[in-house]
């Protein structure tokens, strides 16, 4: 028995009976991963940093499709910072205690709530962009805008810590052993969650950008055929409407990556039927939903120009000079 003992791993030593087991793995492997993820974690968390200043500092960029990319940027930029929480459950065992570790669920599920909120309202955005080119500078404001992205954190954090509250209550409540973090939601409360953080999102979602790209597709074929019989007023129309047809594009490359990784996550709990969430465990589907969060800047920088050259202003500090707001980078 006491050879037994002493060949397993525990994550708490000094609690024989009480601590988990740590999960066993090569010395190259294991700092192969902590490498790999340490770095996603920390690219995550510095592009969406600097798509944060740029749309916050330039005034060019005050746009209301812009403040909802900021948003889904601050929410992607929190999803990089728990990575780094994330990591640690690597080798099944969580040394930061129970409170944290409510708080760190707690955290992931509000991030997922907002993201996939801003991606509904991204998708409102461009519906009306395409669909209602003439009213979308009145229907759409950047105070409504703003608002509206408030209001989506707001729930987010009220839906979630409703959901979550027996967790955050009672911490341990879940635990079996020392080093584990689990929580848990009642099947009932499970249900409610994907019908109202899945389903209804992504049905609106792809139901919007259906229309829009049908609307779009549209427009281009009506663009084409009249491109040589156009006037100055009429090409600055095209011009508008192409720019606005590219936007869509661009956001509707986003939001098919997001529901290419987000759909796994969720996929895999309406299979299981299991309403508790073991992160000890760390599956391929959850690294594939946090990978969303670095993919997205990535696209920003190669379908936005702009982005670019703010980085650039940004990395020489040229930022900091006066009037440094009033750039011409579009």
């Amino acid at each position: 028995m006491m050879e037994t003992l002493e060949n397993t791993e525990l994550c708490f030593p000094q609690l024989l009976n009480s601590s988990c087991r740590k999960l066993k793995r090569p010395h190259a492997e294991t700092v192969l991963i902590y490498i790999v993820l340490s770095s996603i974690s920390l690219l995550t968390a510095a592009l969406n940093l600097l798509l944060i200043i740029s749309i916050s500092h330039f005034k060019q960029l005050h746009t209301p499709t812009n403040l909802l990319l900021r948003s889904l940027a601050v929410s992607d930029f929190f999803v990089g910072l728990l990575m780094s929480f994330q990591i640690i459950l690597t080798n099944s065992c969580w040394f930061l205690g129970d409170i944290m570790c409510a708080l760190y669920c707690t955290l992931s599920f509000v991030m997922t709530s907002v993201s996939v909120g801003t991606m509904v309202l991204i998708s409102v955005d461009r519906y009306i962009a395409i669909c209602d080119p003439l009213h979308y500078h009145t229907k759409i404001t950047v105070r409504g805008v703003t608002n509206c992205t408030c209001i989506c954190w707001l729930c987010s954090l009220v839906y979630n810590g409703l959901i979550m509250q027996d967790n955050l209550i009672q911490p341990s409540r879940f635990h079996s052993c020392h080093g584990q973090c689990v929580t848990a939601i009642n099947y009932t409360a499970g249900i409610v969650d994907v019908i109202l953080t899945f389903i209804c999102p992504v049905t609106i979602i792809i139901v919007l950008y259906t229309r829009v790209f049908v609307v779009a597709a549209s427009h281009a074929r009506a663009m084409r055929s009249h491109i040589t019989s156009i006037t100055l007023q009429q090409t600055k129309t095209v011009h508008v409407k192409k720019s606005e047809i590219k936007a869509a594009t661009t956001l509707g490359v986003v939001v098919v990556v997001f529901l290419a990784c987000l759909c796994p996550y969720y996929l895999s709990s309406l299979v299981g039927h299991n309403t508790l969430f073991d992160l000890t465990s760390v599956p391929l589907e959850t690294w594939l939903f946090y990978l969303n969060s670095s993919l997205n800047p990535v696209i920003y920088a190669f379908c936005y120009p702009w982005f670019l050259k703010s980085i650039k202003l940004i990395a020489t500090c040229k930022i900091l000079q006066p009037d440094s707001c009033e750039a011409n980078i579009l």
